[in-house]
Formats: C-alpha cells, sequence, structure tokens
C-alpha cells in the first residue's frame, strides 16, 4: 500500500464513523427541543419525562461523537498538507467558523441546558435547547459550505500556487451547496425520527409501563420519519442535476452508462490534458444502497404510519419488530451517500483545481499506516462504547437521575397494551 491509498482509507474510515455519531444528533436535538416545547406550553409531566429521557440519549452521542470531530481537524494538517497549504486561505474559513460553533457555542448552550433544569425559568431553559439546535444546524451549514467548495471551488482566485478567498458570498451561493444540505437535513431527520420510533418500539415489545411517554414518542418519529425519507428522496434527485452540470463523469459512473462516461473523460482530457479522470465505477453500489434504503424506508414508514392510530397495531406486534429493524438503515444510507459523494470527485480532491496525489502529505507509507490504524482503534472504539451507553439507557427507559433533578412522577397506566 502507498501513502495516498492509505491516507485516503484513513480519512474515509474517520469521516463516516465522525458521521454516523454527527447524523443522530442533528436528528435527536429537533425531537428534544420539541418536546420540551411542548412540555413548557402544556406542563404535562409525560412531555418532561419525554424529553429528559431522549435528552440523555442526545447529550450521550454529542459528548461521543465530538471526541471523533477532533480527529477530522487533525488530518488536514496531518494527512492533507497539500489541500491546506493551496487551499487553505479558502477552505479554512468555514471550517474556522464550524470550530467556533460546535466547540464554543453549541457546547455552551449544552452545558447551560444540562444543568439548568429547575434552576433558571422554564422559558429560559427551553430557549436553550434551541440554541443548542440552532448551532447544531449551523454548524452542518458551514461543514456543508467547506465540502461544496471542494465539489465546486467558487470565490477565490490564484495566487501563485495557492488560493485566496475573493467572494465570500460566492462560498454561500454555491450550487452544489443548498440541495446537498437539505439532503442532509432531512437524513438528520429520517435518522432521528426511525430511531425514536424504532426505540419506542422496542419498549412495547418488551411490555413497557411508560405507555404514554413511548405512545407519544412513537407518534412523533413516524410522523417525522416519512418526512425525512420523501425529502431525501426529493433533494437527492436535485442534487443529480447539479452534478449533470458539474461533475458529469460522476452521474454516469453512479448511473452506469459508458457513453456517457466516454464524453465527460474527453471533455476533462481536453481541458486538463491526458489522464484518467473517471471516478470508479463502484460508486454505482453505494448509489443503489442508498437509492434502494430511501425508498424502501419511505414506503414502510408510510404503512406505519397510517397503521399507528389503530388499537391493534401493538397486539399484532409485527411493525415494533420492523421498526426496530429498521434502526440501523438510515446510517447505512448516509454512509453509502457519502461515499458516493466524495469518492465520486475523483481523482479531485478539489474539483478541477487540485488533485488527490498533490494534496496528500509527503509521509511514508509506513507512517501514515500505524496513524490509520491508530484512529480507527480510537474511533471504533468510542463507537462501541457510544453503542453500549445508549443501549444501557434505552434499556433502563425513563428515571429519576438525570440532569441533577427529580423528574415528576407520572401516573403509569396498568395496562402497557393499549395504544
Amino acid at each position: 500500500m502507498d501513502n495516498l491509498l492509505l491516507s485516503r482509507l484513513q480519512f474515509a474510515t474517520t469521516t463516516s464513523i465522525h458521521f454516523l455519531f454527527v447524523t443522530l444528533t442533528l436528528g435527536l436535538v429537533l425531537f428534544v427541543a420539541g418536546m420540551q416545547t411542548a412540555y413548557t406550553i402544556t406542563g404535562n409531566p409525560v412531555y418532561r419525562r419525554m424529553t429528559k429521557f431522549w435528552g440523555k440519549i442526545y447529550v450521550v452521542n454529542y459528548a461521543v461523537g465530538i471526541v471523533t470531530g477532533l480527529v477530522m481537524e487533525f488530518q488536514f494538517g496531518l494527512n492533507w498538507s497539500g489541500l491546506s497549504k493551496v487551499t487553505g486561505n479558502v477552505f479554512g474559513v468555514p471550517l474556522a467558523l464550524e470550530t467556533l460553533i460546535a466547540f464554543v457555542a453549541e457546547a455552551t448552550f449544552l452545558g447551560m441546558w444540562i444543568f439548568g433544569w429547575d434552576r433558571i425559568r422554564k422559558g429560559v431553559h427551553l430557549t436553550l435547547i434551541w440554541l443548542v439546535a440552532l448551532t447544531a444546524y449551523a454548524s452542518a451549514f458551514w461543514i456543508m459550505v467547506a465540502n461544496a467548495f471542494l465539489q465546486h471551488p467558487v470565490g477565490y482566485e490564484m495566487r501563485g500556487d495557492q488560493a485566496y478567498l475573493t467572494d465570500f458570498g460566492a462560498l454561500l451561493a454555491n450550487s452544489n451547496l443548498i440541495d446537498t444540505l437539505l439532503h442532509v437535513i432531512s437524513a438528520a431527520v429520517l435518522a432521528g425520527g426511525l430511531f425514536v420510533a424504532g426505540i419506542s418500539a422496542y419498549h412495547f415489545i418488551k411490555r413497557t409501563q411508560e405507555v404514554e411517554v413511548f405512545r407519544r414518542s412513537m407518534r412523533w418519529g413516524l410522523i417525522a420519519a416519512p418526512i425525512g425519507a420523501f425529502s431525501i428522496i426529493h433533494w437527492g434527485f436535485l442534487q443529480e442535476v447539479v452534478i449533470e452540470k458539474t461533475q458529469p463523469a460522476k452521474l454516469a459512473q453512479m448511473y452506469g452508462e459508458p457513453e456517457r462516461l466516454v464524453a465527460a473523460q474527453q471533455a476533462m482530457e481536453q481541458q486538463f490534458g491526458p489522464g484518467d479522470w473517471a471516478p470508479p465505477g463502484w460508486i454505482g453500489v453505494p448509489y443503489q444502497i442508498m437509492m434502494n434504503s430511501a425508498f424502501i424506508m419511505a414506503l414502510i414508514l408510510l404503512v406505519c404510519l397510517i397503521l399507528l392510530f389503530r388499537n391493534w397495531v401493538v397486539r399484532l406486534r409485527f411493525p415494533l419488530y420492523v421498526l426496530l429493524i429498521m434502526v440501523p438503515l438510515p446510517f447505512v444510507a448516509v454512509i453509502s451517500g457519502w461515499l458516493v459523494r466524495e469518492v465520486g470527485r475523483q481523482p479531485w480532491t478539489v474539483y478541477g483545481l487540485l488533485t488527490t496525489d498533490k494534496a496528500v502529505s509527503d509521509l511514508p507509507a509506513p507512517v501514515v499506516l500505524i496513524s490509520f490504524v491508530g484512529f480507527t482503534l480510537v474511533l471504533g472504539t468510542l463507537a462501541v462504547v457510544d453503542y453500549v451507553l445508549i443501549a444501557r439507557f434505552v434499556r433502563k427507559g425513563p428515571d429519576d437521575e438525570l440532569f441533577g433533578s427529580t423528574l415528576d412522577q407520572v401516573a403509569k397506566p396498568a395496562s402497557a397494551h393499549s395504544f
């Protein structure tokens, strides 16, 4: 193995693991904020228990996930110094803004929300969780601004061998930004909704005594998840319109169209000279996984949503097992979509500006192999820890020990079968 391949494998592995945390974080925070809003308005203690239960899982995922995010910052200097040298003056601007938001603003608001239970006024405390949600999505926005520049570089000029930012507005108006951002947000809504619905289904399978908590949670999840699923399909197809104009070779490989690929290759040779400018053909596989998963989830969730308001759905139990089994599917689709987007622009790191072999750091292959193995072990361990902690809190269910305050006691129905 050479330096370039190992560096690409390392970045793909660490980014994929980190993206799993990010997707669940973006999805869950909307539910936590929405449930707390319902509690603040109605005063119903059931919504308080819902907020604290899902909030606890959100905090665990955020805390472990943010550690994996630190690795992403290191890799640009460690493995991709060519990218930092050539485009750091442009690419670094949105990354710096994202870092300030995620590691300063978002973390501060979340800390105040965690320790502010029953210590500050309800309205102020509710504002904090919405600020957490706002900064989380602002962080995602700046990450996608940076990524859109890699896909379609705009708003810069070359001075010698370095790119300099000349039009900040052009970065925000990048044709590769908005549809992709909405696609990512839709994926988060789907993942969060299906996670909430699936975990609620698990508790009904286990004959939960917290019927009201998980009945309402399941309804919230099953309303949100189909919206996310159909939105993913919508924004995904809109992205292809942009890809056809900016990266035609990627689209040709996605659909397996040799004639279109040859035409794209010839156009690239005329512009950049002889060479293999086509992305690998296997990106059609994750593309099919992503699309098929989205359609399957959309249809199944639509059926489950229709069944949701019928009393026999819990007694039937089969839909509950389906929802539980489907929980990992959005994350499979997310990673597949990321592979299509990132690998599909090869051999470019910055499309049309900087090839991958010129962006990689000049490091001995054994050194990169050591860092690859080390980062993979650390992030893999964190992913396992996150899963174990979430599974433990899920099995435990709502309790009175979260965030240093006492939960309101909720009268529990005698039957766990009514839905």
